[in-house]
């Protein structure tokens, strides 16, 4: 069966994303690690967090996916945006060791204009601070759309951030312990063509970065074409990606949640809804492409 959920809100607590992942179909969630917007995190209730364990376990929930606050930017030209990401990354970390064997995604951030090679330096630095060694939880960097100054537009540049994690804490860079989420819309926006070429586009990460790091898919369609490096999220079958009259179709959405590479990961749905119905909806049909 296809591991597929959405983001979830952690405003009743742990358990509860359980339950609303349970009525909605769901066999895996995402959720910020604090208020999207950054901030303090709440101080965890063990018992709900337990709690939430017994749900993932009863009913076989696949790996959830956390998600970073998108304000923490680990290369920030400013010193106190950095040391922000920094300390509150490594809380998160810390955090999660109660939730075993979770991913942890976050976006490796924007250089604003320090350029590229200081971007990954000081995004490779923060990592090897927060991270350590016997860690339960797999950090992820997200593949990025590659608007702006943003960090991990290309393969390339993924590779570039884990050999340097590699280079200077080995114990760190193990395959189990930091990997790659795939956004669809990310890497169309960012020039991967995978609505004519998805073979090609996961040979190329393989090649570069090597599927055994590929660890999730964030699963949405994107309201611009290929290249536009515009990160616009659409819902399911709305966009370039599963549209017919724009190119796409569900021959599209169907490879992607079938391909070999692919289909046994966790796929979380990060497409515009203003209900958890459209989630519960995408998650049925997507499901109905694999069986």
């Amino acid at each position: 069966m296809l591991t597929i959920g959405c983001h979830l809100s952690t405003t009743k607590g742990y358990a509860a994303m359980g339950e609303t992942a349970r009525s909605i179909g769901a066999n895996t969630f995402a959720f910020f690690t604090r208020n999207p917007r950054g901030g303090n995190a709440k101080p965890l209730d063990l018992d709900d967090v337990a709690g939430l364990q017994r749900i993932l376990d009863e009913d076989g929930f696949g790996r959830l996916v956390a998600h970073a606050p998108y304000t923490y930017n680990p290369c920030s030209a400013k010193e106190r945006a950095r040391e922000f990401a920094l300390e509150a990354m490594a809380e998160d970390l810390q955090r999660m060791e109660a939730l075993p064997g979770q991913y942890y995604n976050f976006h490796p951030g924007a250089h604003v204009g320090q350029g590229v090679d200081t971007g990954i330096e000081l995004i490779v630095d923060t990592l090897c601070q927060v991270m350590f060694e016997g860690q339960c939880t797999c950090v992820l960097l997200e593949t990025m759309a590659g608007k702006g100054t943003e960090v991990g537009r290309t393969f390339e540049e993924l590779a570039r951030i884990i050999e340097g994690v590699a280079a200077r804490r080995p114990e760190l860079a193990a395959s189990d312990m930091l990997g790659v989420c795939l956004d669809t819309c990310h890497v169309s926006d960012g020039g991967y063509d995978i609505v004519h070429d998805l073979d090609g586009v996961l040979a190329e990460f393989d090649r570069v970065v090597g599927l055994d790091r590929l660890k999730a898919v964030h699963i949405n369609d994107s309201k611009n074409p290929c290249g536009a490096h515009k990160d616009r999220h659409e819902v399911i079958g709305g966009g370039y990606l599963g549209n017919p009259e724009l190119g796409g179709g569900e021959h599209v959405l169907r490879a992607i949640v079938t391909h070999p590479a692919l289909r046994d990961l966790p796929f979380i749905l990060e497409t515009p809804h203003d209900d958890l119905a459209g989630y519960a909806q995408e998650i049925s049909y997507l499901r109905g492409l694999v069986e």
